[in-house]
Formats: structure tokens, sequence, C-alpha cells
């Protein structure tokens, strides 16, 4: 590998404590202005891998031909070899496989199918912030962030409510922790958890189909055969994923951004903002998914470094999304900011399905807090997740006061 004209701060990206003990935006803003495009050096635990921190070239190799998702889309699991779901799982498919699975999910992903779903967003979460006004300090992330998009996508895949727990619990070890102390083998143990359980429901399903979106993988054909119930269970595993984490710690850091940035929030009560640039900036600055994976498959260069198949590619989006090419002091949240064209939601061929329902959520959350709340309060010190694909908080202490 040619090596660094300008060195960088030599950070380990696959130590989720990295992303706790360190000012992480000033070591991507050095990295964007000394090598935009470098090589992570092997660890003793990991092989080296290339780390990509521009907005314009994130956003060019997220629909590059020569990088691939199949062997996986997380640093963690790409670091350690193929991702048992490639082939299988939308994420982590490539070219007419994609397409197929993309168009056969996307039929359960329009906003004409999920209008009576975000209803139902909205009245449980303006339901959830009326029932915190009655407390002193509370978590607002167990009390009404972990709430609504469970519930939300559990909804949508009619998932009995009695599983919902263990679900949200798997859930939240699989990708991340709020220890350091949590092993890759309490990870690995709560993914197989939400694959085995959703393979009985698929089989479950495909027996006695209902309306759910379980149901419509569980019968219908993709390149002229049905789907397995493995199949059915990653996607669905996938989709609990995707649908929980990144609307969670989205919604627990736009509580913590409002009261951090008072102006903010008198601009959104007041109106001189409007919802849907607000649901933006949240989106943007929150950033939850911080990178994605890939692999080429065939050499090419970027920015004068030679990138050879085979090769793990990372794409930053916590980078880009703070970009100052792209955005204007973007360390400032601006609720009123536009354009606002992030990469929180991906884009190109792999952009997030559960984009319109991850707004919708949002815009959920913040008409609630303006209806019912006249007052926030930080009544104690976050705790960040632990992680090297996630970032926010796992708790946030605080108060809030009826208007």
């Amino acid at each position: 590998m040619s090596q660094p004209a300008l060195s960088v701060r030599s950070l380990d990206l696959t130590d989720p404590a990295t992303f706790i003990e360190n000012d992480i935006h000033e070591f991507w803003r050095d990295v964007r202005a000394r090598r935009p495009v470098y090589w992570h050096e092997p660890t003793d635990r990991n092989p080296g891998f290339w780390v990509v921190s521009r907005y314009a070239d994130v956003q060019s190799l997220y629909h590059h031909d020569a990088l691939s998702s199949a062997r996986g889309n997380v640093l963690d699991v790409v670091l350690r070899g193929d991702d048992s779901a490639g082939g299988s799982m939308l994420a982590v498919t490539d070219g007419p496989r994609h397409r197929s699975l993309r168009n056969l999910m996307f039929s359960a992903f329009t906003p004409r199918v999920l209008g009576e779903v975000v209803e139902k967003v909205r009245k449980r979460t303006g339901e959830l912030v009326s029932a915190v006004l009655e407390m002193d300090t509370f978590d607002f992330a167990a009390e009404v962030a972990e709430q609504i998009p469970m519930n939300t996508i559990c909804d949508l895949l009619s998932i009995p409510a009695a599983d919902r727990g263990a679900l949200l619990q798997w859930n939240k070890m699989a990708l991340s922790s709020g220890h350091a102390d949590s092993s890759e083998l309490d990870a690995l143990s709560a993914r197989n958890e939400i694959v085995l359980y959703f393979m009985e429901l698929a089989q479950e399903r495909r027996d006695k189909p209902g309306g759910d979106v379980i149901s419509m993988l569980a019968t219908s054909e993709v390149e002229g055969r049905l789907l397995t119930v493995e199949e059915v269970a990653v996607n669905c595993y996938s989709l609990i994923l995707g649908g929980d984490e990144t609307s969670r710690i989205s919604a627990i850091c736009a509580v913590l951004a409002l009261i951090e940035n008072p102006d903010q929030w008198h601009a959104l009560r007041t109106g001189e903002v409007s919802y849907e640039s607000a649901v933006e900036e949240v989106i943007r600055w929150a950033t939850p998914g911080i990178h994605l994976a890939r692999t080429a498959v065939e050499d090419f260069e970027i920015r004068g470094e030679k990138v050879r198949g085979g090769d793990i590619v990372t794409l930053w989006n916590i980078s880009a999304n703070n970009d100052e090419s792209v955005f204007d002091q973007p360390r400032r949240f601006t609720l009123s900011r536009s354009p606002n064209r992030h990469l929180s939601f991906g884009h190109g061929p792999h952009y997030c399905l559960g984009a319109y329902l991850g707004r919708g959520e949002l815009r959920a959350l913040l008409s609630a807090l303006v209806e019912r709340v006249g007052r926030m309060e930080l009544r104690g010190t976050p705790r960040p997740i632990y992680s090297n694909f996630l970032t926010g908080y796992e708790s946030l202490p605080v108060h809030f006061a009826g208007r």
C-alpha cells in the first residue's frame, strides 16, 4: 500500500473505545484535510482496510461498480470474513438479486402502505410524552425513545406484544453496548436469537399467512422460487435492526441537542423552522450509523490511491455529514439548514428502505414535544453507546415540564 504523504493521527477505528475516548469530529476534520483516503493499518486482531472520509467520495462509492456488499456491510463483520447472510439479506446483496429483493420489500414500505403505521406512531408518541410529564427525573431513552421504533416495526411485522421486550434487548446487544465488558459472543448470541425467532415466525406465517410483511415475504417468490425461512428471517432481522437502532438513537440525540441548543428549541416551538427541515438536521447531526463497509471486487483508484480487488473499503458517514465543503459550520446544530443532503440513509441502490418511516417517527416526536412540553432539562450525564458502528447514547436522564 502507498504511504501517506501527510500523516493522520493514528486511531484504531475497529475499537469502540476510540469513539468514546477521543474527539472524533476533530479527528475526522484532520483526516479530511490531510488524507481523505488512507489505509488503516492492520491490528493484532484485524486486517487493514481503506478509510474514505469526504462527502463527494463517500457518495460516489455508494454506487461504485467495483464495490460489493455481499461479504458484509459492517466493519466488525467483514473483518472476520464473509457475512453468513450474504446473498440472502437485502443489505448484503448486489446486482439482480438485490433488485429483486428490494422490489419485493419496497412494496411494504411505500408511503401509501405506511400511512396507517405512521398514524399509530403519532398517537403512541404523544401518549409516551404525555406520560413522562408526570415524572421528575426520567430516562428519555427507556421511557420514550425505546418504545417508539421497536413497536412501530413490530406493528409492521405483526409481532406479538409479549415478544417485543425480548426482541428489544437482543437488538440492543447485536451491534452495540452500553458497557466495555460486553463480549463479541454476547453480540453474536443476540443476533442468533433474533434470526431463530424469525425463522420460527416465518414458518408459522407461511403455514397460516396474514396481511403482514412477514407473511408477504414468506409467501412471495423471488427469481422464480419462494424465499427459504432462513432468507425471510435474515431480512426481518435487517428490518428490526435498522428500524430500531437508528430511530431510537436519533430520538435521543434530538432531545439532547434541543436541550443544549435552546435557540433551536425556541425556533422549533415558535414555528420559525419547519418540521421537515428539523427532521433532516437531526438525522444529519445524529448520524447513528457512522460507517458502512464494502469489499472491492476489482482494482480501482480514488484520489491517487490504488485499491486492489479484495480490499475492504469503509465509507464514513459521520465524516461525510460533517464535511465543511458541503455543510456550512457542520458542528452547529441548525434546524433551518438548507440544503441538507446528508448521507445518513445511504445513497444509491442501498438507500435505506425505512427512510420514510424513520422520518415519520422523528416528526412525530418533535411534534409531540412542541405540543406538550414547555421546558426540557438535562438531569445527569448521558451514557454513550459502546460501538464502532453506532454513535449516540444508551441513556439520557432528563426532566420535562409541561406547557
